[in-house]
C-alpha cells in the first residue's frame, strides 16, 4: 500500500496486523481521486471505517486541509496513527477510536462540515447501508 500522487506520493503505508481489516487497493484509491481530485481544493475529509487510513491520507496529500479518521477497532487506530507520524501529517488529522453511526451523529450534533466523506466499511459487516442513512440533523450538519 503506498500513496498515489500530491506531496507524499510514493510513501509506503503501513496495514493493519491481522486478517480483520481489508485496505483499500491502490488502483481503488486511484480511480476514486481520478474522479473527485477536480472538484477539491482544500477543505475537511472525514474517513470512517479508516483501517490504515488510506483514503483519508490520499486525500491529505492530495491538498485537504484536515482529516477526521474514525475507527473502532483498536489495531486500526494505532496504524492510522503510525501512518499519519510516519508521513508527517499529524497535525492535519484527529484519528478517533469510535463506532461509525456514533461518529456521524457526533459531527452532526456539532454541525461539523465536510467537503469528502470516505466510507469502505467491513464487506461482511454490510455497514454501508446504515452509514449512510440519514436524519433532518445529519443531513444539515454544516450548512
Amino acid at each position: 500500500m503506498r500513496v498515489i500522487s500530491g506531496s507524499k506520493k510514493g510513501r509506503s503505508l503501513k496495514a493493519v496486523p491481522g486478517t480483520s481489516t481489508r485496505p483499500t487497493t491502490d488502483k481503488v484509491k486511484e480511480s476514486i481521486f481520478n474522479m473527485i481530485g477536480p472538484y477539491f481544493d482544500g477543505g475537511r475529509g472525514l474517513d470512517l471505517f479508516a483501517g490504515s487510513g488510506g483514503l483519508g491520507i490520499e486525500a491529505l496529500s492530495r491538498g485537504f486541509d484536515h482529516c477526521i479518521f474514525v475507527d473502532r477497532d483498536y489495531k486500526a487506530i494505532q496504524t492510522v496513527k503510525s501512518n499519519l507520524k510516519t508521513l508527517e501529517l499529524t497535525a492535519y488529522a484527529d484519528v478517533y477510536r469510535n463506532d461509525a453511526e456514533r461518529a456521524l451523529h457526533a459531527a452532526a450534533k456539532r454541525e461539523t462540515g465536510f467537503h469528502g466523506i470516505f466510507l469502505d466499511p467491513p464487506y461482511k459487516e454490510q455497514k454501508l447501508k446504515s452509514a449512510l442513512k440519514c436524519d433532518r440533523r445529519t443531513t444539515n450538519a454544516g450548512r
